[in-house]
């Protein structure tokens, strides 16, 4: 019992029981926008859903269930027999099946189908990001699979179910299946290329024996994984199932399971190959060709995952400072805290308006769009997964020492923040990436120019920005290491005109000053007082 001096007040109420989706103004208005009049009632309601399922406070507890109780590797049954398999607590499977039935895996079988499942997946991030490593595996394994007619007739409509199946079975006997990645190896990293893991083909055409280890290999119980190997011709895609057409388990020896940052919900884990059977995808010694747009489509989820979580921060730090009283009033009226919070919903909105763009463009599919994503997706990449973290660290000093403690929720988010700009590709990589598509693909800068060609004539800011990136473009002493700089203003320059042209003018404006104009310091909570803060700050209040 409380004793008599004990009265808890000003308190902020938890921020559970609403549509996490619907009270993401500029994530639902992405979808209104780029969703086919056809299908967007259906997509409002199914986001809807979700969203409400995502704010629940019984759904949030599995969150924090998941995150606190990790996977556990379990190499040999009592009696001695390898098993290597992975115990995860019960929260985990109700929130993988709970995205696999929202269509999560899915985009591919359904109108629309990449921006609906773009804004499912950023609202399914903010119950715990753990999952989104198999889910998004799963439906990036669809276009490399692809590459292989007979593969994909077998495996995709059991990727793109809505059916959850845990069980360690042949696929075959399965109505739905998850996929895994393996490709990073501990002497390579991310140069692929240098990857040692032998591929011998056998006596059944497009079947060959994988002998090597593989460094990360997340979702360890998935029903197969694509792989990279060194086969006679060279590097090339396999397909390594789980559990083999005739029951025995396919030679996966489990090493270890990372002890990581954040992202513990999630295995991620060592892995042997020894003799391990494998089919063929693609050609052999294309393997980087087959499995480009699976690595293209896995950055997107990166850039949706970090949209994700840095939106749940700002709803967290908005809320707390629409209850919260300090000094004589709300800590949301105190112009310094409204500065902060305004500078950090600017930051979630250009994540969220850049990242379904981009999925839009994913659904168009034409010749324009996907030189588009060829230079978009690693610029913004970049960008947006390294801004996660500073925007993460910010929304919990909002909340004060209570954003320090683990019940807030803040400092999962603070370790979940550095994540996606490590996962496929460090930043260097993808600066790199972006030089590369300049180089060699010039119809990936015109799709650039004229998406942000759009906006020009709309805002001063933007005009000298898209002036200044190309006279930037046009000096090529000493590129490389200016890389990282050239991805930057690629994203920032493209967020400015998306927002110049979708965002309410308070947004753009103060995008456009800050970000481009200059007036902004390199803390947040310095952008110019004279602009509409408190309207940005209202945008961005989670609704409920």
């Amino acid at each position: 019992m409380a004793g008599r001096t004990h009265s808890v007040t000003n308190q902020p109420p938890p921020l559970t029981g609403y549509d996490v989706y619907s009270a993401d103004r500029a994530l639902a208005e992405a979808v209104e926008r780029h969703v086919d009049p056809a299908v967007l009632d259906e997509a409002r309601d199914e986001l809807a859903s979700l969203g409400r399922s995502a704010g629940s406070a019984q759904v949030q507890e599995w969150g924090v269930q998941a995150d606190t109780n990790p996977p556990r590797l379990r190499t040999h049954d009592r009696y001695g027999n390898r098993i290597d398999e992975v115990d995860f607590h019960p929260a985990w499977h109700r929130l993988l099946g709970k995205g696999v039935a929202a269509g999560l895996t899915g985009a591919w079988t359904r109108p629309g189908g990449h921006v609906r499942r773009a804004a499912g997946f950023m609202v399914w991030t903010q119950v715990d990001a753990g999952t989104g490593c198999p889910l998004s595996m799963t439906h990036a394994a669809v276009p490399a699979l692809r590459h292989d007619p007979a593969l994909a007739a077998e495996w995709e409509p059991r990727l793109t179910s809505t059916l959850y199946d845990r069980t360690l079975r042949p696929a075959g006997q399965k109505a739905g299946a998850l996929f895994g990645m393996g490709m990073t190896e501990k002497q390579g990293g991310s140069d692929v290329r240098a990857n040692t893991t032998a591929a011998v083909p056998l006596a059944e055409a497009g079947t060959y024996a994988l002998t090597g280890h593989k460094w990360f290999c997340s979702a360890p119980m998935s029903d197969g994984f694509l792989v990279l190997a060194q086969a006679p011709e060279g590097l090339t895609c396999f397909l390594v199932p789980r559990v083999l057409a005739d029951g025995t388990r396919n030679v996966f020896l489990l090493q270890r399971l990372k002890d990581k940052l954040g992202n513990r919900s999630n295995a991620s884990s060592e892995v042997e190959f020894d003799g391990t059977w494998a089919r063929r995808v693609g050609a052999e010694g294309q393997g980087v060709r087959t499995i480009i747009e699976m690595v293209a489509a896995t950055r997107l989820d990166c850039v949706l995952g970090s949209a994700g979580l840095m939106r749940q921060a700002v709803a967290q730090a908005v809320h707390h400072c629409t209850h919260r009283e300090a000094f004589g009033g709300r800590l949301l009226d105190k112009p310094l805290m409204r500065n902060v919070l305004a500078d950090l919903a600017l930051e979630s909105e250009a994540a969220t308006t850049l990242a379904l763009r981009l999925a839009a463009a994913w659904d168009d599919g034409g010749e324009q769009e996907r030189a588009l994503l060829r230079i978009a997706v690693p610029a913004a990449k970049f960008w947006v997964t390294k801004r996660c973290a500073p925007v993460a660290v910010e929304a919990a000093e909002c909340l004060g020492g209570n954003g320090y403690v683990e019940e807030s929720g803040l400092p999962r988010l603070v370790r979940e923040s550095p994540l996606n700009s490590v996962w496929e590709g460090a930043g260097n990589i993808q600066a790199l990436d972006v030089l590369r598509a300049l180089r060699r693909e010039p119809q990936a800068l015109h799709a650039y120019l004229q998406e942000v060609g759009r906006a020009r004539g709309a805002d001063h800011r933007l005009d000298r920005a898209i002036k200044d990136l190309l006279t930037e473009l046009a000096d090529l002493e000493g590129i490389e290491g200016r890389a990282r700089r050239l991805a930057e203003r690629l994203a920032l320059v493209l967020q400015g005109a998306l927002l110049v042209q979708y965002a309410p003018s308070e947004v753009a404006d103060l995008f456009c000053a800050s970000r481009l104009g200059g007036d902004w310091g390199a803390a947040f909570g310095t952008l110019p007082s004279t602009l509409d803060l408190a309207a940005v700050v209202e945008r961005a209040r989670p609704l409920g």
